[in-house]
């Protein structure tokens, strides 16, 4: 039974593997095909070739680095080096916790060892190439050395937390696991912009009265609670340009990459700012969060029914049985039912997508979101006819084309 189950882990592996580099061959494909009528003045000649050899050198990095990671996993698997590595950490500490943080963190250093040249290499070499980066080495490394510490701080809390509750709970685990990451979740989605985006890039306020006084002046048309206008130093990383607002409930905060006012008009920055409202409007995010929630109580009561088999354990070739093993085995078993939910949830995120594009429309002006919009697509040198199949599979939004003729325009 053990080595049936193994089998199939690695099968799927495999599956997923083929599928996804079948998706990327199909996608890069598309490149040689003659731009749509309705997206002719989207890129000039030049600026296409670029954005297509701009495709090209990230699918060499990403096949490079999917194999290496797929030669390690199958290793990992195949070899029981999961259970290597778990023997590794009992032997340092006999805590059940401190077992599992020191499990987790040599996995963790490995990983960000074995990705950190293809990591190096698009910042400094491929994304230097086309334009895009602005980070310094010093950046880079500060942002490793942050991210590093919040992993340890927040994910090793999270973890020992709910590695406690495991143990003592048992089969009822998942009910308290369930709610811990919920709120969790919710409150990432409330304090985002003024606890965890500071640490990255710094925050202030939008200067520009005119700006200001137009933005200002659409959110109380359309009833918009809008809380606070903050520019955002995105260039210090990356000349692309971007926007969004968070925030739940009574207080909503706009957040413009400085890079995004540099390149649009007030015209096309209100726009794209109505279609973020839209989601708001339609009540998206609320739903996208009680979805989440859902599918997480969901995951959460599988693997409070299969913690608890040594089956989990002996799948990596372990004797003994373990949450974190437990979870690196469930993982890889819920891949599928993974994979599946990451479409579904790709063909709901479109849906809202279109209705965001429609309430912009109705409530400010379409020719100005699309011109938007046009910009930001040239301005990340984006496929502007990427395959269907890759759009079914990986797409949360839709593609230009579909957005543009969605819109009647």
């Amino acid at each position: 039974m053990t080595q049936t189950i193994l089998y199939f882990i690695i099968a799927f592996v495999l599956f997923e593997f083929i599928v996804s580099k079948i998706l990327d061959k199909l996608n890069m494909d598309t490149w040689q095909k003659p731009i749509p009528e309705k997206l002719k003045d989207l890129y000039e000649p030049e600026q296409y070739e670029k954005a297509k050899q701009y495709a090209i050198a990230n699918n060499k990095v990403g096949m490079l680095s999917s194999i290496l990671s797929l030669l390690i996993t199958l290793a990992l698997l195949y070899f029981k080096g999961f259970a290597f590595i778990d023997s590794i950490a009992a032997s340092l500490s006999g805590h059940y916790i401190l077992r599992g943080l020191i499990f987790i963190g040599i996995l963790g250093l490995g990983s960000m060892i074995l990705g950190l040249p293809f990591s190096l290499f698009s910042t400094f070499v491929i994304e230097e190439k086309f334009g895009f980066n602005k980070t310094t080495l010093k950046t880079f490394i500060a942002d490793k050395i942050k991210g590093i510490i919040m992993g340890i701080v927040i994910g090793g809390g999270l973890y020992a937390l709910l590695n406690f509750f495991y143990h003592e709970l048992g089969s009822n685990f998942w009910i308290v696991g369930w709610i811990i990451v919920s709120a969790f979740t919710i409150f990432l989605a409330m304090f985002y912009t003024s606890l965890i985006l500071p640490l990255f890039n710094k925050l202030v306020p939008l200067e520009s009265v005119e700006l200001r006084s137009k933005i200002e002046a659409y959110s109380s048309k359309v009833t918009f609670p809008l809380t606070n206008i903050f520019i955002m130093d995105g260039s210090k990383r990356s000349a692309k340009a971007n926007a969004f607002f968070s925030g739940l409930g009574a207080k909503k905060n706009i957040v413009l990459y400085d890079t995004l006012v540099n390149q649009l008009s007030q015209e096309e920055i209100t726009a794209v700012l109505a279609h973020e409202v839209g989601h708001y409007k339609k009540k998206h995010i609320t739903k996208a969060m009680f979805i989440s929630v859902f599918q997480m109580g969901f995951m959460f009561f599988v693997f409070g029914q299969l913690a608890a088999s040594p089956l989990l354990a002996e799948v990596l070739g372990a004797t003994e049985n373990t949450f974190h093993l437990s979870i690196i085995a469930f993982s890889l078993l819920f891949s599928p039912i993974s994979m599946i939910t990451g479409i579904l949830g790709n063909l709901y995120s479109r849906k809202n997508e279109y209705e965001a594009d429609a309430y912009a429309k109705e409530t400010y002006a379409a020719e100005p979101l699309v011109s938007g919009l046009k910009k930001m697509t040239v301005n990340h040198l984006s496929n502007p006819q990427p395959h269907p199949a890759y759009i079914f599979v990986h797409y949360s939004h839709p593609t230009m084309l579909q957005r543009i003729e969605a819109m009647g325009l």
